[in-house]
């Protein structure tokens, strides 16, 4: 028999999310993975947000690339 179950570590001690449906006492094999936090949409860019705020002429030159965003004529390139 096999399953996944969730836990959480204290020491040496893991506390898992729901019951593993084995008899007390019966001897398992464990097999840890420890799972990545699971983060809310967008936490990234709130993170990261003003890391450039430093950077000497980053303003600048981040309105030069949207001016030449939008100037920029895009086409069909002929195939």
């Amino acid at each position: 028999m096999s399953m996944v179950l969730q836990g959480v570590v204290h020491g040496t001690t893991i506390q898992l999310s729901g019951s593993p449906g084995v008899a007390d006492g019966e001897k398992v094999e464990v097999t840890v993975r420890v799972l990545k936090p699971q983060r809310k949409w967008g936490e990234g860019i709130m993170r990261s947000a003003g890391a450039c705020a430093d950077v000497e002429g980053f303003d600048e030159a981040f309105e030069e690339v949207q001016r030449e965003r939008k100037a920029a004529k895009f086409r069909d390139e002929e195939r």
